[in-house]
C-alpha cells in the first residue's frame, strides 16, 4: 500500500512539472532543446507557444534552456564623456513602396517613378522611394510624357 501511495505520488509530481515546463530534457535530445515535436525534430525556442508548428505540432515540453554560466563582458569607458547620445532610428514608414532614397537628387530634380510614369517633388513622401525611376529635371519628365503626383506640379 505504502509503495503504491508513493509511486502514485511521484507520478502525479511528474505530470505537473511536465504540464507547468519543469521537466527536463531527456538524455538524448541536442543541447538547449526545450521540446519534442511530434515528427520528432526537437525545438530550440522559448515560447511554447507555436513551437514546433511547421512539424506537425508539439509532442512534449520541458521549458526553457538553462540559463547560460557566462558572465557578459564588462562595459568598457572607452567612449569619450563628450560623445553625443545616437538619435533614434527613424519610424519605418507603413507603405512597401517606400525606402531610403536613392542617392542623385536635388532642387533642381524630380523623381519619375518608370512603372507609373508619374513623377515626384523634391521633400514629397516618394521623392527617390520608389522601386524602379530616375532622377530628371522636370521639363524632361514632362517631355517623356510622365505626369506629376496627385496633378501638383513641383514649380
Amino acid at each position: 500500500m505504502r509503495k503504491t501511495l508513493i509511486g502514485s505520488l511521484l507520478l502525479a509530481v511528474g505530470m505537473l512539472a511536465a504540464q507547468f515546463g519543469f521537466a527536463q530534457a531527456p538524455a538524448g535530445a541536442p543541447a538547449g532543446s526545450t521540446g519534442l515535436c511530434n515528427d520528432g525534430s526537437y525545438f530550440k525556442g522559448s515560447i511554447k507557444i507555436g513551437a514546433c508548428s511547421g512539424h506537425k505540432g508539439l509532442k512534449q515540453w520541458w521549458g526553457t534552456p538553462p540559463k547560460s554560466t557566462s558572465t557578459p563582458a564588462p562595459a568598457t569607458a572607452s567612449k569619450p564623456a563628450s560623445t553625443p547620445a545616437s538619435a533614434p532610428a527613424p519610424a519605418a514608414s507603413s507603405k512597401p513602396s517606400a525606402s531610403a532614397a536613392a542617392p542623385g537628387g536635388g532642387p533642381d530634380k524630380v523623381w519619375v517613378n518608370t512603372s507609373s510614369n508619374v513623377y515626384h517633388c523634391p521633400g514629397t513622401q516618394y521623392y527617390g522611394k520608389t522601386k524602379a525611376g530616375s532622377y530628371m529635371s522636370e521639363a524632361d519628365a514632362k517631355a517623356k510624357g510622365a505626369k506629376p503626383a496627385q496633378g501638383k506640379p513641383c514649380k
